[in-house]
């Protein structure tokens, strides 16, 4: 090889490793000061209040994505509304990659379905992370209702209490509230919904009996029905849940289209980086495989599992279509 061929060879590998390089730095330079040791903390905005199942599972997660990220992530509760306060708060923040929300689907799925304004648009508004668990959506009686089955509850609900009765919901316009009239439907029975702000105060009247039972996710009640406080009866999903193997699904008992499990997830501004959603889903993907965080997420009802950004989005994609058909053919009108 001539020595000018050499050169001009040299120049350009030169040229390239330099571009390699600033590549480099501005990658680095798109993850924010927050993923620096000692930078400004996470936010990780949660809807419902402190002690509810979804405070609970952020404090898990955060505690330890702050080893992995490098910097303090504050669990920050945005109570109200079934998430749409959370939801608004998301919207509003910066995409600089300081705050993120953890969600289920009543939030980003359902929402948007029944509230004619919800203030935010999860395909406009937000971009999925990750997805981390999928739960399921179950029926409990209280501890003063004889019924042990779901069986019994129908037959006490038509015999004793003249077939009416009143199920208790976390939200109103919800998945729940959908259930709570499809097991009307079904027997013919006169059941309303009695919505509560939130799944606490609705779990504390059934713990009182004031309310004869209630529909929430397993998260919500799996300690009190572990303690014989509540009886889960009936459960959503194509299985049963490994937790609860004497409980019947709903499509046991005769139900359709309840085969799709509700999700958990993690949400950013739209506009955040991809270096920093990469970066996050990462950490989340390492505190998913700690034996201690599975067992923990696993004990509260949760099915754990790491679903990266694009395949989160189809399950989120996926979800929302199945739930718009349901909602719509309930003749229900959005709020």
């Amino acid at each position: 090889m001539s020595a000018s061929k050499n050169s001009s060879s040299f120049r350009k590998f030169r040229r390239l490793g330099m571009a390699g390089a600033l590549g480099a730095c501005l990658l680095a330079g798109a993850l924010p000061a927050a993923f620096a040791q000692g930078g400004t903390p996470l936010r990780l905005l949660v809807g419902f209040p402190a002690g509810a199942g979804s405070d609970a599972i952020a404090r898990t997660l955060g505690e330890k994505l702050k080893d992995q990220l490098g910097v303090p992530v504050v669990v920050e509760n945005r109570a109200g509304a079934g998430g749409q306060i959370a939801a608004q708060a998301l919207k509003a923040s910066p995409a600089d990659g300081h705050t993120f929300f953890l969600s289920h689907d009543h939030t980003i799925s359902i929402l948007p379905l029944v509230v004619k304004n919800p203030g935010f648009n999860p395909a406009a508004d937000f971009v999925p992370v990750a997805g981390f668990a999928t739960f399921a959506n179950v029926l409990a009686v209280s501890g003063g209702t004889p019924a042990k089955s779901f069986d019994e509850y129908i037959k006490w609900v038509r015999t004793q209490r003249g077939g009416k009765e009143t199920i208790g919901i976390p939200a109103p316009a919800s998945i729940p509230e959908f259930l709570v009239k499809m097991i009307s439907d079904k027997y013919k029975l006169d059941i309303q919904s009695a919505p509560y702000r939130g799944s606490a105060p609705m779990t504390a009247d059934m713990l009182g009996n004031q309310i004869s039972a209630g529909i929430a996710s397993v998260p919500d009640f799996i300690e009190n029905h572990k303690a014989g406080k509540v009886r889960i009866i009936a459960t959503i999903g194509a299985k049963r849940q490994a937790l609860l193997p004497q409980v019947p699904t709903f499509t046991e008992l005769g139900f359709a289209n309840l085969e799709d499990l509700p999700y958990y997830g993690i949400f950013a501004p739209v506009g955040t980086p991809q270096p920093v959603i990469d970066r996050f889903g990462d950490a989340l993907s390492k505190v998913l495989a700690m034996p201690e965080v599975k067992d923990k997420l696993t004990g509260m009802g949760l099915t754990v599992g790491y679903e990266p950004q694009g395949q989160f989005a189809g399950r989120v994609r996926t979800y929302t279509q199945g739930w718009e058909k349901i909602i719509q053919s309930s003749g229900f009108k959005p709020l």
